[in-house]
């Protein structure tokens, strides 16, 4: 599909109003019937102020619900009703506005920000390369003494000067100045316009000085520090871009992981290669190695290994065989597979966290949110200060006080403040999908750093789903090591979980077989069973309940399997859930992080009791209902309790919902998608203790960057004013103060690597 922002032709933008291309870059809104939830990207936004801008021009579009744009992602998130809008509306109102608009998976996207990156470095390059030669001639001025150089002389090496100037002017200061005329245009500010204005200033003052040497403005002039600061904005800029690809990037290389085509079976044997998006169940694909799944599937020849690191947070390949399940998006390693689809589009659990990625790079944290809201004011306030300053210096020195405007202009550019947040929050929240932890809301680290209680369910959280063989009791002329293998000779004719646990207890060495099995739905299985034992002969068994089995019950809350043969009871098999290996090693981790940790489950009590003392935790309740839960969460919040929430999603709905900040694992994503904050797509319960400190060390980052925007501007802001702080001093200030509050976000996306281990 072509970029509806590949020019300005309306019959291109009308091509996406046509139903069947809505799914590309848009999918139905499941909380609201006719509407559509589209998410793009947006090109030619430089700060929060442009954000508000979009947000304010698309709001403004009859049919359009709510629009969220991040300021550090570049994206937007689009909520419309099909009834009243269409996309050609909305993105043809961006567009006049003097932004592009383009799908969030537009196959272009790459291409575009890699000619903006080149452009982005060859304006620099410029910049840099005319700034050291107008420094050259600047230099004679500077160190020569009274009498040293001819007025011919001064005047030759300010024409140089002015010559070398035009093409940073015209050329790497290009795209400030048709922003700022943009914003002129369109009666708003963002944060070029004031910077757009100090180059003109400063170049039309340097420019009068050198075409009338006698003038008000003769008397010196500063092409060598307009070259400077635009080298040093542009270099600033530059390095910016490359930090947020690096971050926010992120979820564009997950969006493109789907191939654009794929081998597809014919009737015939043979193969035709078709688009993903003509993929229907029920269709057998080839995936050849190196390639990628383009949906869920189920292999049915070959045997590979698959990398689902980026989808499941499993950090080794995997082994998938014939009857194994692959997800789309994943890597196929080692041979040829052939595998018939099972999902494929918005129902693949691919698609669920991409869109879930989506939502989070375009929330807005309160801190952000607070930013945003001070940016317009903040810059208007700035034009002010510069008027006023130069105003008060331009009875005593007209040159001085533009220049003195200049610095203001430039020095109070409030870059460093509107990235503070975003750059921190996607730089976490990057790092945390690669650990398979996906972050849906991004002012849910706020939530997450304060927390000071956990709330774990059991079943699905504390436990696996399977389980495993606790007690075995059995008759006095068999060992337990017997009835085990014979259970197991059973068992292994039945996917039943209590038969999936006997048989991983009975390892394979067996000798016992089984035949003329027959299962009963809700009762057991039956059959023959003989052995290679010379001493014992086959005999007739039973594995099951205590009703199909013929024995009596015992009185217990545990689960039990009962085994039998013709002389009645032979065994009995006490099944314990399979707690997850790393829960006893997160709850005390938390513990040592002084967070209260409670355990509420809907199981018995004695069952909550005994799977909180494996674990370690000392507070726990059984026998609640999800209203239980509810009201523990509530009374917490009451007695002022910071409370996190983790759950499988299945039946905690209410709890999720109203916990400070929540977690769902992965098996419950399409259920839990619409309450939980965090979810955590393999099963590694320490990935809680992980965002906790992530969301700890956000915070802090969060701080610093404030700090630093802060003390910058109460530092250079008065000096500016005061006259104290030249032009060039003041762009390198400004141009350092947003590389280094990016720079301490990008500290985020590395923090943790070498720390796998809680």
């Amino acid at each position: 599909m072509e970029s509806p922002a590949a020019g300005s032709d309306s019959d291109v933008l009308h091509l996406l109003d046509d139903q069947q291309e809505w799914s590309v870059f848009s999918r139905p809104d499941p909380r609201n019937v006719d509407c559509w939830e589209s998410n793009l990207m947006i090109e030619g936004m430089h700060c929060a102020a442009c954000a508000l801008t979009i947000e304010d021009v698309l709001l403004k579009v009859p049919g359009v619900l709510k629009a969220e744009v991040g300021a550090g992602s570049h994206r937007a998130r689009v909520l419309w009703s099909s009834d009243v809008a269409r996309p050609s509306d909305w993105m043809r109102a961006i567009q006049t506005a003097g932004y592009r608009a383009v799908p969030a998976n537009d196959a272009f996207a790459r291409e575009r920000r890699k000619s903006e990156a080149r452009k982005a470095l060859w304006r620099m390059l410029v910049a840099g390369l005319c700034m050291m030669q107008v420094m050259m001639y600047a230099y004679p001025a500077y160190v020569a003494k009274p009498g040293d150089l001819t007025a011919e002389m001064e005047q030759l090496l300010r024409w140089a000067s002015w010559v070398l100037t035009l093409p940073v002017v015209l050329f790497s200061c290009g795209p400030f100045f048709s922003n700022a005329l943009r914003d002129i245009v369109q009666r708003r500010v963002s944060m070029d316009l004031p910077v757009a204005l100090g180059m003109l200033i400063t170049f039309v003052v340097s420019t009068a000085g050198t075409f009338d040497p006698q003038g008000i403005f003769g008397r010196e002039v500063y092409f060598d520090s307009l070259t400077m600061f635009v080298f040093f904005l542009l270099s600033g800029r530059w390095l910016e871009l490359r930090l947020r690809d690096r971050t926010a990037g992120a979820l564009e290389a997950l969006m493109n992981r789907l191939p654009d085509s794929v081998a597809r079976l014919r009737e015939d044997g043979t193969y035709e290669l078709v688009p993903v998006r003509r993929l229907m169940p029920g269709d057998v694909i080839r995936i050849l190695p190196g390639e990628t799944f383009p949906a869920d599937a189920v292999v049915l020849q070959g045997d590979t290994m698959v990398d689902e690191a980026l989808l499941t947070g499993e950090s080794r390949p995997v082994s998938r065989g014939v009857g194994g399940k692959v997800i789309a998006g994943s890597h196929n390693l080692s041979s040829v597979i052939q595998a018939r689809v099972e999902r494929t589009g918005d129902q693949t659990r691919f698609a669920q966290i991409v869109a879930l990625m989506e939502s989070a790079s375009t929330t807005k944290p309160t801190l952000a949110r607070l930013a945003d809201r001070i940016a317009k004011p903040f810059l208007i306030a700035v034009l002010l200060a510069a008027g006023l300053a130069c105003a008060f210096w331009w009875a005593r020195d007209p040159e001085h006080a533009l220049m003195v405007a200049v610095a203001v202009l430039v020095v109070t550019c409030p870059c460093a403040l509107s990235l503070a947040t975003p750059a921190a929050m996607l730089a976490a929240a990057g790092a945390l999908a690669r650990k398979g932890v996906l972050v849906r809301q991004l002012e849910a680290f706020e939530a997450m750093a304060s927390i000071d209680t956990v709330m774990f369910d059991k079943t699905g959280t504390l436990t696996r789903d399977a389980m495993v063989l606790g007690s075995t009791q059995v008759r006095e002329d068999f060992t337990a090591a017997q009835v085990l293998a014979m259970a197991a000779a059973l068992a292994q004719h039945s996917l039943h979980p209590v038969s999936r646990a006997l048989l991983a207890a009975a390892g394979t060495a067996s000798t016992w077989k089984a035949d003329a099995v027959q299962e009963v739905a809700g009762g057991g299985v039956s059959g023959r069973v003989w052995s290679g034992d010379p001493f014992l002969t086959s005999t007739d068994l039973r594995l099951g309940s205590a009703a199909f089995c013929g024995v009596e019950s015992n009185r217990t809350d545990s689960l039990q399997a009962y085994l039998s043969d013709e002389r009645g009871w032979l065994a009995t098999f006490a099944l314990l859930e399979d707690v997850r290996p790393d829960a006893m090693d997160t709850v005390a981790a938390l513990q040592r992080e002084g967070i209260a940790v409670h355990l509420l489950s809907g199981d018995s009590a004695k069952a909550a009791a005994r799977v909180a003392a494996q674990v370690g935790i000392t507070e726990f309740q059984g026998n609640c209902s999800p209203q239980d839960k509810l009201d523990f969460l509530r009374n917490a919040q009451q007695n002022g309790r910071k409370v996190a929430v983790v759950g499988d999603g299945l039946n905690d709905g209410p709890v999720l919902a109203g916990a400070h900040v929540s977690f769902a694992f992965g098996k419950a994503v399409p259920l839990a998608q619409a309450q939980a904050d965090f979810l955590v797509l393999g099963d590694q319960l320490t990935a809680v203790v992980k965002t906790l400190s992530m969301a700890r060390k956000t915070l802090r980052v969060v701080r610093q960057n404030l700090w630093w925007a802060a003390i910058y501007n109460a530092v250079c802001v008065p000096l500016a004013i005061a006259g104290l702080l030249p032009a060039w001093l003041a762009g390198l200030g400004m141009a350092l103060s947003s590389l280094l509050v990016v720079l301490n976000a990008l500290r985020l996306s590395n923090s943790g690597k070498s720390q796998e281990k809680v």
